[in-house]
């Protein structure tokens, strides 16, 4: 078999244990998303705090509000997630390749510095976007939208809807916002865990597919505080902008995203920076323990 054959191959394997780390995270992570999303984007005083805004869901729409709008993340998610780790593995064995061709690595992959890990974050990340922006501004659409009321159907009644009136446009609303929030997000996050992986490594004298699975998912939950430490602010405003009117006669409140970052800081203040990162909190080492488990489970599967 041909080098091109194997890389194919390779490439393809990551796709699919990137899709199975996706689907983990969303089947574990939804319910607090949710919660996340409504507290992010409802008018100051509404919620009282976490347990307030769940109790509210649950009274008012039942447990199954919870997994509202969770069909555009199953199916999106698991594409993104696939999308990143894809992009990631083949950018670590590109500079690995070079590392091993100027002498300063070796095959192993531990070699990889921190600049590098970085890089092939931020390029997971950008690729990732182009999908992940469109699937959670569908997603926070029917997240937000009144029970009794709704405005759709379901996902593919937003999309419709939202195409015939905006184009291609509105469907990617706050797609500027949401390429910074995973460019930076995703170079710390995948910095964060391949660094540990490579710790545990390093001091076991194992290789990779040797590493207790626990362990994994104890580096996915630390991975997952480090990208939220650095993004949650900037999701808030995504999460604005994609809720926000398509136009002024459709109740627009903001003309850009430093606009919403003006408009938000002067009428509501610093705290509104992190309103709902309780269940973040909570949700992040659930969401991205199982997503870096089902990940590397899956990769040892293929292989």
């Amino acid at each position: 078999m041909s080098g091109k054959d194997k890389g194919f191959i390779k490439t393809a394997k990551d796709l699919t244990a990137g899709t199975a780390g996706g689907i983990a995270q969303v089947l574990v992570g939804q319910p607090f998303d949710i919660v996340k999303v409504r507290m992010q984007t409802a008018p100051k005083g509404t919620y009282t705090g976490m347990m307030h805004c769940a109790g509210g869901i649950l009274k008012n729409e039942g447990p199954l509000a919870f997994y509202k709008g969770t069909l555009t993340p199953l199916l999106g998610i698991g594409v993104c997630v696939s999308i990143q780790f894809g992009v990631l593995e083949y950018t670590k064995r590109f500079f690995t390749r070079q590392n091993v061709e100027t002498g300063k690595g070796g095959p192993d992959g531990l070699a990889l510095g921190a600049g590098q890990l970085v890089t092939a974050g931020v390029l997971a990340g950008l690729a990732n976007g182009v999908v992940s922006g469109p699937v959670e501004h569908i997603r926070i659409r029917l997240q937000t939208q009144s029970a009794t009321k709704p405005d759709y159907a379901g996902p593919f009644d937003a999309i419709k809807k939202i195409y015939s009136s905006y184009g291609i446009k509105g469907i990617y609303k706050g797609q500027g916002v949401t390429l910074l929030r995973e460019a930076a997000g995703y170079g710390v996050y995948f910095l964060a865990y391949e660094k540990l992986v490579q710790r545990q490594m390093r001091v076991k004298g194992i290789t990779r597919d040797q590493i207790n699975p626990a362990n994994a998912v104890l580096y996915g939950a630390a991975a997952g505080y480090a990208l939220w430490a650095v993004i949650y602010p900037i999701d808030m405003i995504k999460s604005r902008m994609q809720t926000d009117g398509f136009t002024a006669s459709t109740g627009q409140k903001y003309k850009s995203a430093l606009d919403c970052v003006r408009v938000v800081w002067r009428t509501e203040g610093i705290g509104a920076f992190t309103r709902g990162l309780g269940p973040t909190l909570i949700r992040s080492p659930f969401a991205n323990g199982a997503t870096f488990l089902g990940f590397e489970m899956a990769n040892r599967m293929l292989n």
